[in-house]
């Protein structure tokens, strides 16, 4: 199943920047992780905020919130998932 994930990170003001470095470093070895699997499909920035927009393809909406609340800035995240079904419009074979 694919889902559409826009995610918002907020990082506590009092963070420490080296927690913060350390946590958005081991995030984006997941993310980069779960892209080169498959999992994680596009990935992209939202202009102008600490935010993105992700294609994720799994089983189903159990293996999404296990994958989305196992993510390290996860307990910083503000997301919000919509499942994906294909357009009968669509002009595209795949799902790209």
């Amino acid at each position: 199943m694919l889902f559409k994930v826009a995610m918002t990170v907020r990082l506590p003001q009092d963070m420490p920047r080296a927690q913060a470095d350390e946590l958005k470093s081991t995030e984006r070895a997941v993310a980069q992780q779960l892209q080169r699997d498959g999992t994680w499909r596009h990935l992209w920035r939202v202009a102008g905020r600490y935010a993105n927009v992700s294609i994720f393809d799994v089983a189903d909406a159990d293996e999404l919130h296990a994958l989305l609340t196992a993510l390290p800035l996860f307990p910083y995240m503000d997301i919000e998932v919509e499942a994906l079904c294909r357009h009968p419009s669509s002009i595209h074979d795949d799902d790209r």
